[in-house]
This record gives C-alpha cells, sequence and structure tokens, in this order.
C-alpha cells in the first residue's frame, strides 16, 4: 500500500470520527436535563438534531445566533459549543422596533443564561446597532443561525440590511442557516402575519452575495393553513386566541416553515 493511500484512508476515517463525535455531543446538548420543559416539549415540531445536523454545525466553528428571542435554540447550542469560547449571540442594542416587549425579552435572556452557566456554557454578545449593522469585524464567523427573524425584518424593512451585514462578518465559505415561517407562493405579503414565500427570501438573501447551497423539508407542516385571524401567532406556542379552537390548533401543531442553507462565496 502506498503512503498516498494511507494517507488518504486515515483522512477519510478522520473525517468520520469527528462527524460521530460532532453527532454525539449534539445529542447530548439536546437531552440535557437542565432544558426548560416547555422547550423539549418542542423538538417534536423544531427538530433540532435533524436542522442543525443539515446545516453541518461543527464544534470547532465559530458561530452566531441571531437575536435569539427568549433562547429556544441557545440552550441546545451554547450546552453544545460549552467551553469553546466560540459561541456568540447579536442582540439589538437598543431595539427599534415592539421596543418594550424585546427589552423585556433580552433582559430575561440575559438573567437566564448568566444565571445558567454552568448548565449552559458562556454566552458571549455581539450587538446590534441602531442602523441594523452588527458590530463585529469582518470575516469572523464560520456560521450564523437565525430561526423565525426574517418576517420581523421584512416588516421594518430592515432585511437587507441584516443580512447585508451578516454576510460582512462571515468567513468565506462559512454557512448561513435561515429557519422561517413559509407563506405560500399563491399569497399576497403580509409580514405582519408572520409568513414569506420562499422565493422571495431566497433572492433577497442571495442579493446579498449569498448562494444556496441547499434546503430541507425537515420543519415543514402541510396541515398549516397560513389563514388565521392572528397570523402564524394563532398556532403553537403561542395560542393567541386563548382557549378559542384551542384543540384545533394544537392538532395542527406549530408553523410550516423553510430550512435553507446558504454559503458565503
Amino acid at each position: 500500500m502506498t503512503n498516498l493511500i494511507k494517507i488518504l484512508i486515515f483522512c477519510v476515517t478522520l473525517s468520520f470520527i469527528n462527524e460521530a463525535y460532532t453527532k454525539d455531543f449534539l445529542k447530548e446538548a439536546i437531552s440535557n436535563e437542565n432544558r426548560k420543559v416547555e422547550n423539549v416539549k418542542r423538538d417534536k415540531h423544531r427538530n433540532p438534531y435533524e436542522t442543525l445536523n443539515f446545516f453541518g454545525i461543527n464544534k470547532e466553528m465559530k458561530i452566531l445566533e441571531i437575536t435569539p428571542g427568549r433562547g429556544w435554540y441557545t440552550e441546545i447550542l451554547s450546552k453544545y459549543m460549552k467551553n469553546s469560547n466560540n459561541f456568540y449571540i447579536a442582540k439589538y442594542d437598543p431595539p427599534q422596533f415592539a421596543v418594550e416587549i424585546l427589552t423585556k425579552i433580552q433582559d430575561e435572556f440575559e438573567k437566564y443564561f448568566l444565571n445558567n452557566e454552568d448548565r449552559f456554557g458562556k454566552v458571549k454578545y455581539i450587538s446590534i446597532n441602531k442602523d441594523f449593522n452588527i458590530l463585529s469585524e469582518k470575516n469572523k464567523f464560520d456560521m450564523v443561525l437565525t430561526f423565525r427573524n426574517s418576517h420581523n425584518w421584512l416588516k421594518n424593512k430592515k432585511a437587507e440590511k441584516m443580512y447585508n451585514s451578516i454576510f460582512k462578518i462571515m468567513k468565506k465559505g462559512g454557512v448561513l442557516g435561515i429557519v422561517q415561517h413559509r407563506a405560500n407562493e399563491s399569497s399576497t405579503f403580509n409580514y405582519k402575519a408572520g409568513y414569506v414565500k420562499e422565493s422571495f427570501l431566497i433572492k433577497l438573501v442571495e442579493k446579498q452575495g449569498f448562494k444556496l447551497i441547499d434546503k430541507s423539508e425537515v420543519n415543514s407542516n402541510p396541515k398549516d393553513l397560513k389563514n388565521y385571524e392572528k397570523g402564524v401567532w394563532t398556532l403553537p406556542p403561542t395560542l393567541r386566541l386563548g382557549e378559542k379552537d384551542r384543540l384545533k390548533y394544537l392538532k395542527i401543531g406549530e408553523s410550516d416553515r423553510m430550512t435553507l442553507k446558504f454559503i458565503k462565496q
């Protein structure tokens, strides 16, 4: 056996070991007993293992999660990246829309992860300023993740600005992972309902310099009719109509979502 063949075999073996190593740590992070019970119950709708594997997450990456809300994915990501010193959150500083509620959510988020640092790991922060620029050095991140944010940026006419700012802070070849409530392609634009057309979002993101390399139906939900009185928030987990038709909406489950994987060329 030539040395070249030995080297190739070694590289392939190492690749398989690294993949198994990554998946084992991801399973451990998802099964972490310190996650909130209500968050764990939503795994069946949000498919974190399949979603993050699809994006190609790896512990050696420098990863940024954009405006994580109450931290559903952050519980998993911070545990997965614990002790790496390579996991960051981008937060509004200060919020420029829904100011009162976003300020409250961000304050609660920071307190929760600070008080549970031993359970989940250290979360590092960077700011999104009033002009929707992410305050970070260029070409820093291997992976940027955004979950169900695009409709808010579109509603406030900041989507192009945000994705352009994301492009600048990512390394060449870096992965941008997007999960977003998906509108029917035949529907009219109504970001206030929370849904976005997949073709429109792909075009908008690619306009900033990204290239779509794959998409997944792992978070799709054909039961979602997308025609509700209170938009996507009619469905769980929000259930904005309260007890009205609650069982009906619980049976539908969470929204139909696109899952898109881009690279920075």
